[in-house]
């Protein structure tokens, strides 16, 4: 069978390292240790572990932020953060116990204390996948603060007893959270579209109609517009809560757009002029937002793969893994493959990839395809193992026109039946492949012509994907005579075979 295709491209990831340091350097995780280093025996904490309201002011202070209500806002979601990943433990007071100086206030009945949490020394002495770990928790609750409920009249839920009536938010916490998660997987795919070159800000009106418009949909419908202007105004709030985490850069909806407070913005207007598109939001991953959307999906079970995930594994798995790459994803792939394998040699490392290329199975024409171009990336090193399988019928091929790329000049000439097998093999695998339909097209007129009476002999080869190969030759080909003739000679190969 040919390898399962990954649903998403391969992520070129920065070193954890690098990571790392952006994500101790993103502005609300910067904010959450300084707050978990402020804090002492003194400070106090809700019932929540929310930091007590008479602390706020001195926790912005702290975190130099002027001690009005923004920042008090600013501090508290610092903190947060920072019990949230660990870098503050919570302590409640004991049953019947009040804290000290407390005395008998009903307030100080739901007071507790706050001590050093484990990972806080790990912001200094941790490796940066301790460092990343802390950071991924701490997206996680973001992500969990950005898809909650948005309670603009919060009085209006709170009942006569005190209870809150959660039914009346209209608020289905999966469906939010899905759709925040779907919105940054499109935004991840847009990020790795043409081999990673989507690297630009996406407009958030693109984004949003992402979700909404259907892809056979035409002309949106004024319902699906004002579908997307609201999903534009709750992504542009949720994309305000995740900038300071680290995983976007994001320039917000200008206020200017909006008639008045609380209507939605025209988002049929947001296709208007590139320069007005830029008004109506603008969003892009950053290298630390591409490390923690694939392991939020990694998490979920969605196959998100990265280069340098094969570097380690044997050569079939990274020829089976490559199959469907990018070209320079693949290529980089194999580089970072070679490289891991320095110590055995270039003569090793190409007889375990000439090894993997081997097989009579559907994915194996692709294999020895990468195993061509792997061979080209080991260098002339490499020659000795190539040499070794001039007479083999599935790699002679192969390892001659290796040799001849690389100048040898006593290359053995290859019979006329093998000659026949790398032709079938090598349009084999360009069909798996998906390549450009011309460049196909070029391949398959180019090999027929090669040689005379081309297909009066192929039908012959005894290769499991001949019949489906000049099948194939027959819808290609331009010219009507030769079309013709594939599809006769796929005929004789069925029948060949018997099916």
């Amino acid at each position: 069978m040919s390898a399962e295709r990954p649903i998403l491209p391969p992520v070129r990831l920065h070193s954890e390292a690098e990571l790392a340091r952006d994500a101790l350097a993103a502005p609300l995780f910067v904010r959450a240790v300084k707050l978990a280093r402020w804090a002492g025996p003194d400070t106090r904490v809700g019932a929540g572990g929310e930091l007590v309201e008479a602390h706020l002011p001195a926790a912005a202070e702290h975190l130099g932020l002027p001690a009005d209500e923004e920042g008090a806002a600013y501090a508290s979601e610092a903190w947060r953060l920072a019990v949230d990943t660990g870098l503050l433990d919570v302590t409640d007071p004991e049953e019947g116990e009040l804290p000290d100086g407390a005395g008998g206030s009903e307030e100080a009945e739901t007071e507790g204390t706050v001590t050093a949490g484990e990972n806080l020394a790990l912001i200094t002495s941790g490796s940066p996948q301790d460092i990343l770990s802390i950071w991924l928790d701490g997206l996680d609750a973001v992500h969990a603060d950005a898809t909650a409920p948005v309670l603009d009249d919060f009085a209006d839920l709170v009942g006569e007893d005190g209870s809150i009536d959660f039914d009346a938010l209209d608020w289905d916490p999966e469906a939010e959270a899905e759709f925040l998660d779907g919105v940054l997987g499109n935004l991840y795919l847009l990020t790795l579209a043409d081999n990673g070159a989507g690297d630009g800000p996406v407009p958030l009106p693109a984004l949003a109609a992402s979700m909404i418009v259907p892809d056979d949909m035409g002309e949106p419908t004024d319902d699906i517009l004002e579908q997307v202007s609201e999903a534009m105004m709750r992504l542009d709030d949720q994309f305000r809560l995740l900038e300071p985490i680290g995983i976007v850069a994001y320039q917000p909806v200008d206020e200017a757009l909006m008639v008045e407070e609380g209507e939605p913005v025209d988002a049929s207007a947001a296709g208007a002029d590139e320069e007005d598109v830029t008004r109506y939001g603008m969003v892009k991953l950053t290298p630390l937002g591409l490390y923690g959307i694939r392991a939020r999906m990694l998490e979920a079970g969605v196959d998100a793969p990265a280069v340098g995930d094969l570097a380690d594994k044997g050569a079939d798995t990274l020829l089976d893994g490559i199959a469907h790459y990018p070209e320079a994803a693949a290529r980089a792939e194999i580089q970072l493959w070679l490289a891991g394998r320095g110590s055995q040699g270039a003569v090793a490392a190409a007889a375990e990839l000439l090894a993997a290329a081997r097989g009579t199975d559907e994915g194996a024409p692709l294999r020895r395809l990468y195993c061509q171009q792997a061979l080209a990336l080991a260098g002339a090193e490499a020659e000795p193992a190539v040499r070794a399988v001039l007479g083999d019928q599935e790699l002679g091929g192969l390892a001659r026109v290796w040799l001849a790329e690389h100048g040898a000049t006593d290359v053995p000439p290859p019979p006329e039946a093998m000659i026949f097998w790398l032709a079938i093999d090598t349009i084999a695998a360009q069909l798996d492949a998906d390549g450009e339909l011309d460049e196909l097209q070029g391949l398959v007129e180019g090999l027929s012509a090669q040689h005379s009476g081309f297909f009066d002999e192929v039908w012959r080869v005894d290769h499991p994907a001949t019949a489906d190969v000049l099948e194939a030759m027959g819808r290609l080909h331009s010219d009507k005579k030769a079309a013709k003739e594939a599809r006769k000679a796929a005929f004789k190969a069925r029948s060949r075979a018997g099916g």
